[in-house]
């Protein structure tokens, strides 16, 4: 597990400007000080909690605007932490850490009413990149600065969908401009097969991991015809996006 956080997007804040809210709910204490270290350093406000008792005190006490809630706590479990509080805040987005292989939890957990599930063990900078997925989802805060992302001469209105390349508009697909966006807000690092099916198609797409060659390669007809290449394929490894030199 990467324990360098995310720093992709722009930063988030509470509607009255205030900072974000995330409550961690984990019985491993080196786990929830790692999620939250990575969480503070997008500059959002963190507490913690071990059990499922402390868990539902703390979101009364704290009003969290997301919660990273375990799936297995030493008292009940994250279904029942999700029930109690929602009982008191039906809105709170949560997502639910699972096991690799509890794919029964997952599903009893989307099925409860849990916005998203990642599964361990996980890279910070996934859980941050889903934690600020779901509260734009929720509408639960507002975007500091533009929607615009830049990697060197590559630019994306994430509002508007323009995509520009040198002063160039390129026009993509919705799938094109889900993996490009992806691509673009982790800049030079490599990402995975398995990380891009996870976050462009998500976890119900029954396919093989040669559609993301395939949508590489028709970014790459997009993107890098006739240009300095910025989409790069490190073998065994995954994608890389960087800008061109």
């Amino acid at each position: 597990m990467s324990t360098r956080p995310s720093t992709a997007g722009p930063s988030l804040t509470r509607a009255d400007g205030s900072p974000v809210r995330l409550l961690v709910v984990d019985d491993e204490s080196n786990l929830a000080e790692l999620l939250s270290m990575a969480l503070r350093y997008e500059g959002w406000e963190v507490r913690t909690a071990a059990t499922g008792s402390e868990a539902v005190r703390a979101a009364r006490d704290f009003g969290p605007d997301a919660v990273v809630l375990d799936m297995m706590l030493p008292d009940f479990d994250g279904l029942e932490v999700l029930r109690r509080m929602r009982a008191d805040d039906p809105g709170v987005p949560v997502l639910f850490l699972t096991a690799r292989d509890a794919v029964e939890d997952r599903i009893a957990g989307l099925t409860a009413g849990g916005d998203d599930y990642v599964t361990k063990p996980f890279s910070l900078e996934e859980v941050v990149a889903r934690v600020r997925a779901l509260m734009r989802r929720t509408a639960v805060v507002t975007t500091e600065s533009s929607s615009l992302l830049v990697v060197g001469d590559l630019t994306m209105d994430e509002d508007s969908h323009e995509v520009m390349r040198a002063g160039t508009e390129i026009s993509l697909t919705a799938t094109e401009f889900e993996l490009l966006r992806y691509l673009m807000r982790n800049p030079k690092r490599v990402l995975s097969k398995a990380q891009i099916l996870d976050r462009v198609w998500n976890y119900d797409f029954g396919g093989q991991a040669n559609v993301v060659e395939l949508y590489i390669s028709y970014l790459r007809k997009k993107i890098d015809a006739g240009r300095e290449p910025m989409i790069h394929t490190l073998r065994g490894a995954g994608y890389v996006l960087k800008p061109a030199t």
